[in-house]
């Protein structure tokens, strides 16, 4: 084991199955799809409200995994297999309902939509969903056979199912860490008795220098799953836009500029403005950058993953199937193909039914030809991302990983062609109503492909999970195309419903409503301003140049390290870090600290290899523990949140005079359950 700790049970060594290959069990029955249906329905609409609200949704593959567990335990007969594939179908119900709250809100504030029609946002949905569940068919062998990706999600689910199974010490760890973090994450969310992030700012001449972390325990624990390098450079992603990008801003733009562009905000609020408005930008252009810079480097193991898939396929046709393990047969390698190709069709006419040629004032031939390009760039993006969001996924998890910002990118991709396409025809800067005809078009793109890149992400940790229980891949491909299914019926009504209640970004259906209770949908918010930016000629390129130009200093960095051994620098995670709020990437990077600093003090102790194991196993346990507590109560608050139509619902602390207190206890919260994790993950025994 490193002592960066990136080589705990499950990260990069080669994975024992806990069911072998040579042991079948039942794993698609008709109980696990009546539940999975039902929790996928469930989790998609829970996770559309969050999203909405606060602009992060809650990975549902560790708490599916638990409610799995506590309901199929009332049946005579359920296994481990049975548990993994209700979770696998179950969690893409909230990825799915990612990609779409992410895009499709965005033609409600364009004012392109007037509300979510059923047909349209059911069928976008769908059809994006099942992209990502065929692209991950090749990407599970490059990614998760060939790339050794980290899943720390993917590994933390498939370490709570084996001890749901076991029981012992392992289920009583993750029982109690479940339970504790539970319980901050309620006291947070819920009573806002304990604070949830706290932040500051200062001073020094013109430069405005911001700062801040979340307080929770689920970041605190995908840091310890990814280790130390993986975190550090994630959190110095995050400081080159806190530490150097904002002072460095706020230095040489003028007082009355920044009060012109940002209105009268000062102190902390201004810097998350200016990085939200301006310095995010940087981490579009990494993000792009390192994006392709990842398919570059995938593509020896894409191909080498479609050339196995193929091989099965011809064993299959010459009655060599069975020589082929139960855990490693995939759904045939055809069917990518077919289905893509068939979901070509209903994309292309959904696209010609939403996009008003009359709207853009564009000829029938241009119209047609326009919506041709706008689906084979939606099928050929959606790949090229699903990869990129898989890869990000084994680096930070599904949580965190930022699938907007693969968005972005598509939609900035997609406006910039599509303005050089119709530029000529249309000047957008007179025709204001064209100019939104046209983001419309490019959100529509980007619609297909975020719901395949969030597909895709969740389910290679799904997969990952079904490899460290021994699942059999095809049959949770299948269930994931389930589990589509039954989040794209719900997420329309769901939607549809909330606009109607609450409004959205500053879109209200109805006179007389309450702008301040309105879902402020911040991706979405993004996305529109991204598409719009384009085609008014007013996006920041300054910003996304300069990310370019930082990815490519890191890609070449990464390669001397690598030259050296050792520690890495992988530019997606440095792009992450630029992308995220500051607030995320520090407890990653304590979480990462805590697990250096654990598998160090083990061996200084003199404990043998077993007894090292040992404890970073008991550490990734008491951390599953922490992500599955923070993530159930996230999902269950939303129910009192979306009765009583605010998130101050359970709120138990007065409303004003209680910020130092809160803030007081959120520190002293996170700092105990940093010891307290560096002591399970470094007690010998």
């Amino acid at each position: 084991m490193s002592d960066a700790g990136t080589s705990r049970p499950g990260a990069t060594e080669e994975v024992v199955p806990f069911i072998p290959a040579s042991q079948s069990l039942p794993e698609i029955t008709f109980k696990a799809i009546v539940l999975g249906i039902i929790l996928s329905a469930v989790l998609a609409g829970a996770n559309a409200y969050l999203g909405l609200k606060v602009g992060l949704t809650v990975s549902a593959s560790i708490p599916a995994a638990v409610i799995s567990m506590a309901i199929l335990r009332m049946f005579r007969e359920s296994n481990i297999l049975e548990n993994n594939i209700v979770q696998t179908a179950a969690s893409a119900g909230e990825s799915l309902a990612a990609g779409v709250i992410f895009t499709l809100p965005a033609l409600i504030m364009l004012q392109y939509w007037q509300g979510f029609e059923f047909l349209p946002t059911m069928a976008i949905a769908l059809c994006g969903g099942i992209l990502g569940v065929l692209f991950t068919i090749p990407l599970r062998r490059a990614l998760i056979l060939e790339a050794k990706l980290q899943f720390p999600e993917g590994v933390a689910t498939g370490e709570v199912l084996k001890a749901g199974t076991k029981g012992g010490e392992g289920a009583m760890l993750i029982a109690i860490a479940g339970v504790a973090g539970a319980f901050l994450k309620l006291c947070q969310t819920g009573f806002k008795l304990v604070a949830g992030k706290i932040s500051g700012s200062v001073t020094a001449g013109k430069s405005l220098f911001g700062f801040g972390t979340e307080l929770g325990v689920a970041l605190l624990a995908v840091g310890y799953i990814v280790g130390l390098n993986i975190a550090f450079v994630v959190f110095a992603g995050g400081l080159i836009s806190w530490l150097f990008g904002i002072p460095i801003y706020t230095a040489i733009v003028s007082p009355a500029e920044i009060q012109t562009l940002f209105g009268d905000l000062h102190g902390y609020e201004l810097a998350e403005e200016i990085w939200n408005k301006r310095i995010r930008y940087m981490g579009v252009g990494a993000m792009a950058t390192g994006g392709l810079w990842a398919l570059v480097s995938l593509i020896g193991p894409i191909r080498d993953g479609i050339r196995s898939s193929l091989a099965a396929v011809k064993k299959a046709r010459s009655g060599e199937a069975s020589h082929v393990l139960r855990t490693e047969r995939d759904t045939p390698i055809t069917f990518v193909g077919i289905g893509t190709l068939a979901l070509a069709v209903p994309i292309f006419i959904v696209f010609l039914f939403i996009v008003d040629k009359d709207a853009l004032g564009i000829t029938t031939g241009l119209h047609i030809g326009t919506i041709l390009f706008g689906v084979l760039f939606a099928l050929v993006a959606g790949f090229l991302f699903s990869a990129v969001a898989g890869y990000m996924a084994g680096l930070v998890g599904s949580s965190n990983n930022p699938i907007s910002g693969v968005t972005i990118a598509t939609v900035l991709s997609i406006s910039v062609i599509l303005l050089v396409l119709l530029g000529s025809q249309i000047d957008f800067l007179i025709e204001g109503s064209k100019a939104t005809a046209a983001a419309a078009t490019a959100i529509l793109v980007g619609a297909v492909v975020c719901c395949a890149a969030a597909i895709a992400g969740d389910n290679m940790q799904d997969l990952k999970a079904g490899q460290i229980v021994g699942a059999t891949p095809y049959k949770q491909q299948i269930m994931q195309i389930v589990g589509v299914g039954a989040a794209a019926i719900a997420i329309a009504p769901v939607l549809s419903l909330l606009f109607n209640a609450y409004g959205l970004g500053d879109v209200l259906p109805r006179a007389g409503m309450d702008a301040s209770e309105a879902l402020k949908a911040p991706q979405a918010t993004l996305m529109s301003s991204v598409a719009d930016g384009v085609f008014q000629r007013n996006l920041p390129w300054n910003m996304i140049i300069i990310g370019v130009a930082i990815a490519i200093v890191v890609i070449v960095l990464d390669k001397y390290l690598e030259k050296r051994g050792g520690f890495r620098a992988p530019v997606l995670a440095v792009a992450v870090g630029i992308y995220l709020p500051i607030e995320l990437t520090v407890p990653i990077f304590i979480g990462g600290v805590v697990a250096y600093l654990a598998n160090r003090a083990m061996r200084a102790s003199g404990a043998d290899e077993e007894a090292v194991e040992g404890a970073g196993r008991r550490g990734l346990l008491f951390a599953s523990g922490l992500i599955t507590g923070e993530a159930l109560v996230g999902i269950i608050l939303a129910i009192p949140f979306a009765l009583k139509e605010s998130t101050d619902a359970l709120r138990l602390a007065p409303v004003e005079g209680f910020d130092t207190i809160a803030d007081i206890l959120g520190v002293a919260g996170l700092v105990f359950f940093t010891l307290w994790l560096y002591r399970i993950a470094s007690r010998n025994r």
